[in-house]
């Protein structure tokens, strides 16, 4: 098992029953273009010590799983050339004394082992389209199925199949909850084509279904579906137009297998001028406020 080195801060949290949500390092060191990754690594943070909740992001360092980062830490995500580790890789990076950025599976993993309960990140992974034939299919859906930890996302990204990761989500018996809406957000996009069972309006009531679920013995995640403001989203007819571009081109490229969706994001974010960054800063700020919300209120759940 990957050693776990918990930052001062993240421990006493986590002693006195204080909130604490993680964050993932990929979206900051992969997801992000320098220098802009450091400053959304140090403003995610600065969400939550502004809600009285301590941020615990994590990576691996030198071999270490780290549970919350110091400055260099959140330097070197930002900045040093960081494998993409997923949990399958944390033995390889722990027996080799290497680093990486925690992917949402292994961020959500090492959080759950920590004792962290909440967990911020933009967009959960999924079911790729045309998964029936490549198998495609993230890590985070098989994790999250066996890792008690509440998600807070806003869906998964348009490019992948949503109703195929809605139902594996259904088999996999985890709870998904939309946060004041009834319809699955689509990342860039407020709503998807797919309605939820379950919404709430609340943190409390999201502590509440975590407390009901930890009381029926249940070991799976819990995905809360947090929409981006109204305001915030992307146009759906520009959304629709690049995103049919970016297929058309991958088509056209040749491109197969897992190096579709790398490179539809990369071509999204440029033909989008950069407009699809600035919404996925905007929706991963969202999500990361929720989530001390949501912290919060399951702190206070704590005798």
């Amino acid at each position: 098992m990957t050693a776990l080195q918990l930052a001062p801060e993240v421990a006493e949290a986590l002693d006195a029953g204080r909130p604490v949500v993680a964050l993932e390092s990929t979206i900051i060191s992969h997801g992000l273009p320098r220098p802009r990754n450091h400053e959304a690594a140090i403003e995610f943070e600065a969400i939550l010590r502004e809600q009285g909740v301590t941020p615990a992001t994590i990576a691996v360092l030198d071999g270490v799983a780290q549970i919350g980062l110091d400055a260099e830490g959140v330097r070197r995500i930002a900045e040093d050339e960081l494998a993409k580790a997923s949990v399958r890789d944390l033995a390889v990076l722990a027996g080799r004394g290497a680093s990486g950025a925690t992917t949402v599976a292994a961020t959500a993993h090492l959080a759950a082992k920590a004792g962290i309960r909440v967990f911020a990140t933009g967009g959960l992974g999924g079911v790729h389209r045309g998964a029936s034939e490549s198998f495609d299919e993230s890590a985070d859906l098989s994790i999250l199925a066996e890792t008690p930890i509440t998600v807070v996302s806003a869906g998964v990204k348009s490019v992948l199949d949503i109703g195929a990761t809605l139902e594996r989500l259904e088999t996999f018996s985890i709870p998904v909850v939309g946060f004041g809406t009834t319809v699955f957000p689509a990342f860039w996009l407020r709503e998807s084509a797919f309605t939820l069972d379950w919404s709430v309006e609340t943190a409390d009531e999201v502590a509440a279904i975590m407390a009901a679920h930890d009381a029926l013995g249940h070991r799976q995640g819990i995905v809360v579906a947090n929409p981006i403001p109204r305001e915030q989203q992307w146009d759906p007819a520009e959304h629709d137009r690049v995103l049919a571009q970016a297929f058309a081109a991958s088509d056209d490229a040749g491109v197969r297998g897992k190096a579709v969706t790398p490179f539809l994001l990369g071509y999204i974010v440029e033909a989008s001028h950069g407009r699809s960054l600035e919404v996925n800063l905007d929706l991963a700020r969202n999500n990361v406020a929720t989530a001390g919300r949501i912290a919060t209120a399951w702190a206070a759940r704590r005798p």
